[in-house]
């Protein structure tokens, strides 16, 4: 099913917080409207087959999963805003801790879409 060739992996990208009701058709419905989905997993408990809260999305070409990225990140889905991030594939990227900061006992009102923003906010300061 891979016919991007080498660029596959640089075109998928992890959605994660989804409302456990959310199904591959729904985020196809969703994802569709940016470019073309190659396919879409929504990861499940092996034995239960509900949703584990995340999914993941393969497009065709790359520019279309950054449009994706740029364009629908903590858009609401089934009343909760779902988070996009690139995909890493790499098992020794993602063991390496490279890029991974961990905050906790933060303040209620401070969501992912806050911390996003204060993240970009203060890349921005240090160009």
């Amino acid at each position: 099913m891979n016919h991007a060739g080498p660029n596959y992996p640089l075109a998928s990208l992890y959605v994660g917080d989804l409302h456990p009701d959310i199904t591959e058709a729904m985020l196809f419905e969703k994802f569709s409207t940016v470019g073309q989905v190659l396919s879409i997993r929504v990861c499940r408990d092996m034995i239960t087959r509900r949703s584990l809260g995340y999914a993941y999305v393969n497009f065709q070409q790359p520019p279309d999963a950054e449009r994706a990225l740029d364009t629908m990140n903590f858009d609401v889905l089934r009343g909760k805003p779902i988070r996009i991030m690139w995909s890493q594939r790499d098992p020794s990227l993602r063991r390496s801790g490279v890029g991974n900061i961990f905050i906790k006992n933060l303040d209620k009102t401070i969501d992912n879409k806050s911390m996003y923003e204060i993240g970009r906010a203060s890349c921005r300061e240090r160009v």
